[in-house]
């Protein structure tokens, strides 16, 4: 069953009752590289959604790329890098996959999970090979053993783990495009479901068929005999919003919590007051039927003078909320603010961490990482 975001839950948002992100008062590099920008981060998980303990590491994967002096070029460089998280600061170990010939251009969000010694890599294959800046997206996977030192290594090639189309999501094949204004059909999330076992990619979507151009969704595919399966997505924001991103399923209490990240650029006309924030929905079942949390579906949003200062937040089995630093220290900053002043605004680097708390239908943050 599709449950389906509307512009009624969406519209019942009390902007002076939403738990705010606190302000961030410092972008702490760590040991990243400099002339290196950071977003879309999620951690090696265990099947159940914990964060997994690689032989003594935490260990984590975001997108990088070089710092070109403009944000919006991070998009048509990105590959995956693996970063430790040791004593509260983030070391950058290096690329994730060996530089391989592949049939895509770049590399975006995705999930990793370990079971035993193996390490699965479920990704976004961004753009074609032979023609570059393409916005064609397709999930892919790759699979790796995990070493004595706890670092994945011996990655198998990467392959798609979804072969062809189906009717029920758009294709997101088309080579031009616009950010906030392209489809979907990305950012691969692992779900093991509790209840039988069976394993799900959660994914960000655009709903095939749609009413409108605001037609995004979260798909769902299960593992079966002969591969990944398309199924009829879990939710969709038909006549809503454009953009589900970062869509995942977190098991919580015997409940099916599904997350996902949404800008106020990306929502319909009308409903553009809505925050850059981190929103969701819960089932008693994978496949619904959702209702919206805090009964509007928004979960986190950024402090009233900082709208644009974190972003991609992605929720683990312990509630534990990362995101990287956006636009940030922009409340001295006139309201027409010129590019290059938004260029040196750009944070590029992890967020601290967020704690949440569940009750039922109500989500709410409860901390954040000071260390």
């Amino acid at each position: 069953m599709t449950s389906v975001w509307t512009a009624e839950q969406v519209g019942t948002i009390d902007l002076n009752r939403v738990d705010r992100v606190p302000i961030i008062t410092e972008a702490k590099r760590g040991g990243l590289q400099d002339g290196r920008v950071y977003w879309d981060m999620w951690p090696i998980q265990n099947q159940d959604g914990r964060i997994a303990n690689c032989r003594g590491r935490e260990l984590w994967m975001a997108l990088t790329a070089p710092d070109r002096g403009d944000p919006s070029l991070r998009h048509f460089e990105a590959k995956i890098r693996l970063l430790e998280r040791l004593d509260g600061s983030w070391h950058d170990l290096g690329d994730v996959l060996p530089n391989e010939p592949v049939p895509y251009e770049r590399e975006w969000a995705g999930s990793a999970v370990k079971q035993d010694n193996r390490v699965s890599l479920y990704f976004t294959a961004a753009g074609t090979a032979e023609r570059g800046g393409g916005y064609q997206q397709k999930l892919f996977e790759a699979h790796a053993i995990l070493s004595d030192d706890g670092l994945p290594t011996d990655w198998a090639d990467p392959a798609p783990s979804i072969a062809g189309h189906s009717p029920l999501y758009d294709a997101a094949d088309v080579h031009e495009g616009e950010a906030g204004k392209i489809k979907a059909f990305r950012d691969p999330a692992f779900f093991r479901d509790p209840a039988d076992g069976c394993e799900y990619l959660i994914f960000t979507a655009s709903l095939a068929d749609a009413q409108t151009d605001f037609n995004g969704a979260a798909g769902i595919a299960r593992r079966e005999e002969n591969g990944w399966a398309l199924l009829p997505p879990i939710i969709h924001a038909d006549g809503v919003n454009n953009e589900l991103e970062r869509a995942h399923v977190v098991f919580h209490e015997g409940r099916y919590y599904a997350f996902w990240v949404t800008q106020s650029s990306t929502f319909a006309p009308g409903l553009r007051d809505a925050p850059n924030g981190l929103y969701g929905m819960v089932s008693d079942s994978i496949t619904g039927e959702y209702s919206p949390l805090n009964g509007s579906g928004l979960v986190l949003a950024n402090p009233q003078d900082e709208p644009l200062q974190a972003y991609s937040w992605f929720v683990s089995r312990e509630l534990l909320v990362s995101s990287f630093i956006d636009f940030w220290g922009l409340s001295d900053v006139p309201a027409h603010h010129d590019p290059e002043d938004m260029d040196r605004k750009f944070g590029g680097v992890p967020a601290p961490l967020l704690q949440l708390k569940i009750d039922g239908d109500c989500c709410e943050l409860v901390q954040m990482e000071t260390a």
